[in-house]
């Protein structure tokens, strides 16, 4: 019984508490086509969300992959309000890494709410990541130092 009424209240509160900041989400290609655009329907870009977003194309064995899982991890977390995280499994979803000619990994996409996204091959630092997502997805001027 204690253990029960425990476990209750533990819900309860985690119910009271604001939610958590978003985690990378993983896209299958019907995912995408979904929330992010079809390119099967349409010639011409046209993003389909509202904020901004990130996608990780990626590999599991990938080591440059798995350096760049974590700064994506936090990323996401920093800008949860702002951007949406993803990752696609590029031997997973086939078609999707043919579509962007993914021929190296990782590669990130980079797209903002209106204009045309843009591609990144390589590993990049974290802290060029974060410039690319306040200057080129968040519109904020580069900071002096």
């Amino acid at each position: 019984m204690t253990k029960r009424l425990i476990m209750i209240t533990l819900l309860a509160i985690g119910a009271l508490l604001p939610m958590a900041a978003e985690d990378v989400t993983y896209l299958t290609t019907g995912e995408f086509k979904a929330r992010i655009f079809d390119y099967t329907a349409n010639r011409d870009w046209q993003y389909k969300g509202d904020q901004p977003c990130v996608i990780d194309f990626y590999t599991t064995w990938c080591g440059p992959c798995k350096r760049l899982a974590p700064i994506m991890e936090e990323l996401s977390q920093t800008y949860c309000d702002q951007v949406r995280f993803y990752k696609v499994d590029t031997e997973r979803e086939r078609e999707l890494a043919a579509v962007f000619r993914i021929n190296s990994i990782p590669q990130v996409l980079y797209i903002p709410v209106e204009g045309e996204p843009i591609l990144l091959k390589g590993l990049y630092p974290k802290e060029n990541i974060v410039e690319i997502i306040d200057e080129y997805l968040l519109h904020k001027p580069k900071a002096k130092k």
